[in-house]
Parts: structure tokens; sequence; C-alpha cells
């Protein structure tokens, strides 16, 4: 068939992925007055946003007059250690109170202090209360208010369409090749700019909150056309997952609980975290229960050590599991029931309280809750330019969590949304200026697309060949085991050794059966994706010989100066992924003051 008798449509922007990031740069795109089409894996609505229950970090200074952008700025390069893009982590912390209060004039409806203003809660890593809420379920609330708005802007929706290659002319993006994963019937989107926004990676590992789709599509889409991923080796595990019953294994239980006064404790009872402070938070953080549990009053007092940041407490929680202080089903327990009023709890963790009663017949308000991280957050992804969000390759932008640079070697709770709005933001308003200064003739080749739809099709050749569940099975179980939360140089060479097995494997996948609705045949292809980024990250975490943030070394278990200096980053060439290192951008002297300061 050729080219041009596939379904095309052209756009002056495309969107890939219709999560927070996504819609916001679809909206952002779309009032620039240029022609956007959006495209979703699944059914719009259903994105890892709605994961984000806890809040959306903005220093509005609704609770803390004191908090400002300035404290945001330090408490996020803090949390992702000094390795974030210092000028990403400042255009966040300075815009991100702005798309807050734009989110609720758009029709957000924000949890509110007694005088009318957006409540605002602790969570781990920020110094203050900083999270704008609606009760548990505020990406839910973003998703929401952003479809709402989006609906009126005049942009084309295209669901349960993946996307399978970026298409280029010359070294620019020209559009996208997908296909409908009802008919399987193909299709070609014409693009002169294209947002990648698909989120994360995490269905690569066995144990994860992340749901079907998120088997690194962006990540992977921007390496194939040319352009360079950062940071990878940081994947967050995000320390409360849910380990019993098994009905709700890896469902995540909001950071919001222990900002609400939630506390981990072991098989003894001992608030263990007390014991797990590291030296560069010890200046903020209580070492004792009594002004611990004075701070949530007073934020006078040290912060709780069951709020620090999200990589040293699922450290935490692992170590205690290895010692033998964990709870019967591999994790540790996590008790709001003896330390809050049940009436409290049901109006400040509604989803918390009715999802476990209902999947689980867990009652939060009277028995503590079995937790352990659960792989939930990639912090690599796309490199991009701060300011545009401009990829490598002229003509891609990236957003939300398919971007890197941002949070460095670990993000702090509550950033991921703010992150995707001021981000989705940029993106979407550069990826609109460049479509409108777009030089020339919109070309897309008709041999290249032809040579996609063949390699899309192979699998139906095969119909002997090897069963891509069962090599997606592999990689999950080799990720979790070899490139978890604790890395040696061993298991990473073994799980590089397997994850090339596995591709070779995965290059004979088989399938049988028509094209439409063929779950098979979307998990062959969803393969080349989720093996590629799981490559990426063993590699990136072979070649990173430090722990920090979200990357633990057992055999380099300290964290190293120098490489606090440089990013890992990794691009195709020549058919096969090559490292290399790359210093960090250099952090204006007023800025570096700010993140020196131990209050």
């Amino acid at each position: 068939m050729a080219a041009a008798d596939y379904e095309t449509h052209e756009h002056d922007v495309l969107v890939i992925g219709a999560g927070g990031a996504g819609l916001r740069a679809a909206i952002e795109a779309a009032a620039q007055g240029v022609s956007v089409g959006l495209v979703c894996k699944s059914l719009l609505g259903k994105a890892h946003t709605v994961m984000a229950e806890g809040g959306i970090a903005a220093a509005l200074g609704n609770v803390y007059p004191e908090d400002n952008w300035q404290v945001h700025f330090r408490d996020t390069m803090r949390g992702g250690k000094m390795l974030n893009n210092w000028r990403m982590a400042q255009l966040h912390a300075q815009e991100a109170p702005e798309r807050v209060l734009e989110l609720e004039r758009w029709g957000a409806l924000f949890d509110r202090t007694k005088d009318g203003l957006i409540l605002q809660r602790d969570f781990g890593g920020h110094r203050y209360a900083r999270l704008a809420h609606v009760g548990d379920r505020t990406g839910l609330e973003m998703i929401r208010t952003l479809q709402y708005h989006g609906i009126h802007q005049g942009i084309d929706v295209y669901m349960e369409c993946k996307v399978e290659r970026l298409l280029k002319d010359g070294d620019r993006v020209a559009g996208a090749f997908g296909y409908w994963r009802e008919s399987g019937k193909f299709v070609v989107f014409k693009a002169k700019a294209v947002v990648l926004a698909t989120g994360g990676i995490g269905k690569g590992w066995k144990i994860t909150s992340n749901s079907w789709e998120y088997t690194g599509d962006g990540q992977s889409l921007a390496l194939w056309a040319g352009a360079d991923l950062i940071d990878m080796e940081f994947v967050q595990f995000h320390p409360t997952g849910m380990v019993w019953p098994p009905s709700v294994r890896g469902i995540l239980v909001t950071e919001g609980v222990r900002g609400d006064g939630g506390t981990l404790k072991n098989n003894k009872g001992e608030r263990f975290m007390f014991n797990y402070i590291p030296e560069f938070f010890k200046g903020e953080t209580a070492d004792n229960e009594a002004e611990a549990d004075r701070w949530y009053e007073d934020k006078k007092n040290r912060r709780t050590p069951d709020l620090l940041p999200r990589d040293e407490v699922a450290r935490a929680i692992n170590a205690e599991v290895k010692a033998g202080r964990g709870s019967p089903h591999g994790g540790v327990f996590l008790d709001i029931a003896t330390r809050r009023p049940a009436d409290y709890i049901r109006k400040r963790l509604p989803s918390m309280y009715h999802q476990f009663k209902e999947l689980a017949d867990v009652d939060i308000t009277k028995e503590p809750m079995e937790v352990g991280p659960t792989c939930h957050y990639a912090m690599g992804g796309v490199r991009v330019e701060a300011d545009s969000t401009a990829a490598t390759v002229p003509g891609l932008f990236a957003a939300g969590e398919a971007a890197g640079g941002m949070h460095g070697a670990n993000r702090l709770g509550g950033n991921s949304l703010s992150d995707l709005l001021v981000f989705g933001r940029r993106a979407g308003l550069h990826a609109a200026l460049y479509a409108k200064n777009f030089g020339g003739q919109l070309v897309v080749d008709a041999g290249q697309v032809e040579a996609i739809a063949r390699a899309t099709l192979a699998p139906f050749d095969r119909s002997q060949g090897e069963n891509p569940y069962a090599i997606q099975a592999e990689l999950q179980e080799t990720m979790q085991n070899l490139v978890g939360i604790i890395r040696t140089e061993a298991e990473l060479k073994e799980a590089l050794k397997i994850i090339e097995q596995l591709e070779a494997r995965a290059a004979r996948v088989g399938v049988d059966g028509h094209r439409q609705y063929n779950p098979g045949w979307h998990t062959a292809l969803d393969l080349t994706s989720l093996l590629t980024v799981a490559e990426c990250s063993a590699l990136a975490a072979l070649e990173r010989k430090e722990s920090r943030g979200a990357h633990t070394r057992d055999d380099h278990p300290y964290t190293d100066d120098e490489w606090g200096k440089v990013n890992v980053v990794l691009r195709l060439r020549d058919g096969a992924v090559r490292l290399s290192r790359e210093p960090l951008p250099e952090m204006p002297a007023e800025l570096k003051a700010l993140c020196q300061e131990r209050k």
C-alpha cells in the first residue's frame, strides 16, 4: 500500500500523550492560533497524572507566608542532590504559583483555608506546607479541569492511537506514524512540531504504580529520532506502595498520609526513620519523636524524618526489611489510625479510605497499611533546553515525565504536577512558535513510511515466533531484581546481558490472528520501547559509580563530588546506544548560595 493511501492528518503541532503535560501543551499551542492534534495511547483522561494524589507543589505562601520561589528552588535542588538542571528548577519554582492560580481560574476546586485561599499541605522534602490539593485526588481534578478547558480550544483528539515512530525530513521532525489500537489500521500524522508527553517507563519493572501504557514510548521515539536522553539511571521507587493484600499491590499510598500525621513503623513498633537521617538533611530534620510531632503544628521545629525525600525513605524501608524488621509481607507499617481521629482521616484522605476499604477490606482509620517501595517515576528522559523544552532534534519538544533534567537525581513529591503545568505550557508555546516559523514545505517521505509499516507488521509473519508476553515478563523480572532500588556492577552487567538476549528474542517475536484489537501484537510492539529504555537505564546505572538520589550502588555507597558535576547522556549512533559524560550547566552564584543554606 502506498503511503498516500494511509489515513493522514496534518497539524502545525502534534502532541503525543494526553496526561497533564500533553493537555497543557495542547491548550497553550492552540492558544497561539495554530492547528493542534493530541494523540493518546489509551482514553482521554486515563493518565498517570491521576496517580499524583497529594497535590501540586507551588510557593503560594497561603499557609506559610514566608514561603517563596527561592525556598522552593532550594528544596528542589537539594532533593535532586544538586544534579537538576538549575534553570529548569528556577523556572519551575518561579512559575508554579501562576500555573496553579490559572488552573483555579479554569475551574479546579481546591481545598480551602478558613479565609478562602487555596489550602496547602506538607510533603516530603518541602520546608513548608506548599502542596495545593483537592483531598487526595489532586491529579484527577487537574485532568478534569484541563480536559474541560481544552475541549473548547479546537484541539483534535485521537484516542486509542499508538505512535510507533517519529517521521523526519532530513534532520528535523516531520510528524509521526501510528496505528489505531481498535482496528489495527495505520495512520500518518504530518506536523511541523512534535511534543512528547508520553509519561514514564514503569512497566519495565515487575512491581510498579504505572499502568500498561507506560512503556517508555516517548523516550524511545526521541532516541530513535536522534535526540539525546539524560539521567536514565535515576528511577524513583515511591516508598509507600501497598504490598498487601494482593488486590492492591503496587497501588500508591499518597505521601499526604505522612504529611497529615502518618508514621512509618517496623514490626517492633519502632518509628525507624529516626535511624536513617542522612548528614545532608540533619540540620532540618527532627531526631526525636517529640520534636517531630511538634513540627506538624509549628514549622519552627525541624521536620519529621517520615517526610525525608522519597529516595531516602525507600532505602530506609528496604534496609528494615532486609534486617528482618519488616511487615509479614515484605514491607513496613504505615500508621495513621492511631495518630488521627477517623473523621479527620476520612475528610483529609477520602480516596485512600474508600479505595483500600473497597478493594482490600483495609480500614485505614482502624489499622496500619503494609507498604513498601514500588517503581513509580523516571527522573530521566529526553534532554531538553530549559526555557523552550526543545530536544536536540529540530522540531521536537518534550515535557512532563518524558523529559529529563528538572528533577535531577530524585523528584520531590508534588513537583511532578507543577512540572507538567510549567513545562507543558512552555512546550506548547515554543512548539507553536517553531511551527509558525517553519521554513519550506512539510515533506513526509513515502519510503520512510513504508519501511515503518513493514516493521510494524513483521510479527504477523512469524506466527510461530517468540511469545511477547513471556519476553515482557522476563524483562520485568530482570529489571526488578537487577536494576531495582539497590544496584551492583555484577548485577547490572548481568541485566545488560539478559536485555541483549531479550532484544534478540524480541526480533523473532510472533503473533497470531488479525490486526483488529490484538493485545499480543500491541505487546510485541511495546517490547521495542520497553527494551530500549531498560537498556538505557541499566547502561547509565552501570556508568554512574556512586550513590546519589534514586540511584544506589551497593559497591559504590557514597556520593562522589566529581559525579555531582556531570550528567550521563545517551544517544543512538550506528545502531547502538552510546554514553558520554557531560558537565552540568554552571549555576549562578546567587542561586548556588540559596542551595547552601542549612535551614
